[in-house]
């Protein structure tokens, strides 16, 4: 009944004022999610397919459209029984273009094969370089040795023997596509798909080229400088224009992603553009103060510890820290960690003076123990107390 249908402009997922290119993108996304292709055997699945190609075929059209806006589902209660899916009428509806697509991307066909005659970019190339950490914040030049394919000399880039042409593909009639009609819900949808006798080229090479084995291309080793710019992080890459796969027809070669890895530093940690140490200090330079040393990226500065610093202050080294990669003038800060450090051997004279000092400093070293005699008087005397007050009575 149409009281348990689902509204269309629900079912799609749009709006009311959905225009006709929202509903079409919305409807190939449904239907690809849902085609029984794609989920065998799910027949929860092909009901969502057939409902979504429903309302498709009424909001497609501007007349079903306007018809159904203003009375509903009621608006085509009548036609019941006149085909398609749940009694309902899909003749007039065009679903070549999408179902076209669809198929294309379930089957392996699709747009790919009507671009490939066309000149098309070449594929890109990753790899990878290790630089270190002062090399990462500063920037530096590398050098990739690299196995690179180029036009052949002897062809042309042609693929075919000195003295022969490639032919025209038979299969496709040099278009680099061919048809297949495939069976559908809606009856027979052609599937335009990329030849598979000349890849899409729409040529066949009868008499292959010695140098090149009919590819076209050759492979020479080459040396690829590479620029890191200051600032770089960790997993970032560096692309180098056409330094990639040939192109196909005349397209310009794909690029050269260099993904570069930073290698861990004993000292320093990176966090954007700040970098973050920690430095031992001891118990007299965290007391009285003192100028200690601290190492960063562009050497060691002189630092001045305040009197009565604590363990764990953090303090910051403004500018000290690592380049924007945009503006090489801008730089992060670093944030270095105090931490006061025990002394693990100390000499006979060495103690004495700390016992001493503690004594001037509150005698901490025996504070226990006066508590513990603090305790125990207490105790004796709450008790010789109690026996004087009962002798009295």
């Amino acid at each position: 009944m149409a009281e348990s249908k689902r509204d269309y402009y629900e079912v799609l997922g749009v709006s009311k004022d959905a225009d006709d290119a929202t509903l079409k993108k919305a409807y190939r996304q449904v239907a690809k999610k849902y085609h029984p292709d794609m989920n065998p055997g799910d027949a929860e699945a092909e009901k969502k397919f057939k409902e979504a190609s429903e309302a498709y075929a009424i909001l497609s059209d501007p007349d079903k459209r306007r018809q159904y806006d203003q009375f509903g589902h009621a608006a085509f209660e009548s036609g019941a029984g006149g085909g398609g899916f749940g009694g309902f009428d899909f003749s007039g509806a065009d679903f070549s273009d999408i179902f076209g697509d669809i198929f294309g991307d379930l089957f392996g066909g699709g747009r790919r094969g009507r671009a490939s005659q066309g000149p098309m970019k070449g594929m890109n190339i990753r790899k990878s370089v290790r630089i270190t950490f002062e090399e990462a914040v500063f920037g530096c030049e590398k050098e990739l040795d690299m196995v690179l394919k180029d036009p052949c000399s002897k062809c042309s880039g042609t693929g075919a023997k000195p003295g022969t042409s490639p032919e025209t593909c038979p299969k496709c009639g040099g278009k680099g596509q061919v048809v297949y009609t495939q069976q559908s819900f809606f009856g027979m949808v052609q599937n335009v798909q990329t030849c598979p006798d000349c890849g899409g080229t729409g040529k066949i090479i009868r008499d292959k080229c010695p140098d090149c084995g009919g590819t076209g291309y050759t492979s020479n080793r080459k040396k690829i400088a590479v620029t890191i710019p200051a600032g770089i992080d960790n997993g970032q890459s560096v692309r180098i224009r056409e330094k990639g796969e040939p192109g196909v027809n005349g397209g310009p070669r794909g690029d050269l992603l260099v993904e570069v890895v930073v290698s861990r530093h004993p000292i320093f940690q990176r966090q954007d553009m700040h970098i973050f140490s920690t430095v031992p200090i001891s118990f007299a330079q965290a007391a009285l103060g003192a100028d200690i040393r601290v190492k960063t990226v562009d050497g060691e500065v002189l630092y001045t510890v305040k009197p009565a610093t604590k363990t764990d202050t953090k303090v910051r080294l403004k500018g000290k820290g690592v380049p924007s990669v945009r503006n090489s003038q801008v730089r992060g800060d670093h944030y270095v960690t105090l931490v006061i450090q025990t002394p693990e051997h100390l000499s006979s004279e060495a103690k004495e003076a700390l016992k001493r000092f503690d004594e001037l400093s509150g005698n901490t070293l025996n504070m226990a123990s006066k508590e513990k005699e603090t305790k125990t008087g207490k105790k004796k005397r709450g008790f010789m107390d109690k026996m004087k007050e009962a002798f009295d009575d």
